[in-house]
């Protein structure tokens, strides 16, 4: 029997998406980090109790800003949505403090 290659999901981004550095997978790295970021603010949100209604009104945006940025149908920057609330976010073992 033939032995099967294996593949690290390294390789496979660099295949599939691109090699480090490229804008497609610049653009891809961005996505998944804004994704990530969307869900860290929704559980923190929800472990807070806020509505994303309580949310916008607390940083002074609305309601449906909070709603793109945790689905990640916006492309806005964070600071620009997020202006008084502090998170402290780990992506890639780097800390993000994003006030």
């Amino acid at each position: 029997m033939a032995k099967m290659k294996t593949y690290s999901l390294s390789e496979m981004e660099d295949k599939y998406i691109g090699k480090k550095g490229t804008k497609e997978r610049d653009n891809y790295e961005y996505e998944l980090r804004m994704d990530l970021l969307g869900q860290m603010i929704r559980t923190t949100r929800k472990e807070k109790k806020l509505t994303q209604e309580k949310l916008g009104k607390l940083i002074g945006v609305n309601k449906s800003q909070i709603s793109k940025l945790e689905n990640n149908a916006n492309s806005a920057t964070i600071g620009t949505i997020i202006r008084e609330i502090n998170f402290n976010v780990i992506l890639d073992n780097t800390k993000l403090k994003i006030a």
